[in-house]
């Protein structure tokens, strides 16, 4: 895998989390899938990202765990860490935390919520 580019500095809260989600599928194309998501999911872990002035994670909490599947809370941080950073947030109202849900299908591949609302 290439070099992500250089984010965009965020605008607002609802582009850092667009520009998360879009960074996410660029930085894990082995592990995400695109279209509508199946029924039933695998798992829906949530996590909750805090990040640094520079768009660096400061840090990174569950916010839901699933019932099943417990590797996929692993596979999502691991995730989220190669997509970083996320741009300079500075100029954002603090606290600089975003949330992503992310939709597990059965082979493991996920898909940010926030690119399917």
């Amino acid at each position: 895998m290439g070099r992500l580019p250089t984010p965009q500095t965020p605008r607002s809260l609802a582009h850092l989390r667009l520009q998360a989600a879009q960074r996410l599928m660029a930085a894990n194309p082995d592990m995400t899938y695109s279209g509508v998501p199946p029924q039933p999911l695998l798992a829906i872990p949530v996590l909750e990202i805090e990040l640094n002035s520079d768009g660096s994670i400061r840090n990174i909490d569950v916010m839901r765990k699933p019932s099943q599947a417990f590797d996929t809370t692993q596979l999502a941080i691991d995730a989220v860490r190669r997509a970083a950073p996320f741009g300079d947030v500075s100029r954002l109202p603090r606290p600089w935390k975003f949330t992503e849900t992310f939709l597990f299908r059965d082979d493991r591949r996920f898909k940010p919520r926030t690119l399917d609302s």
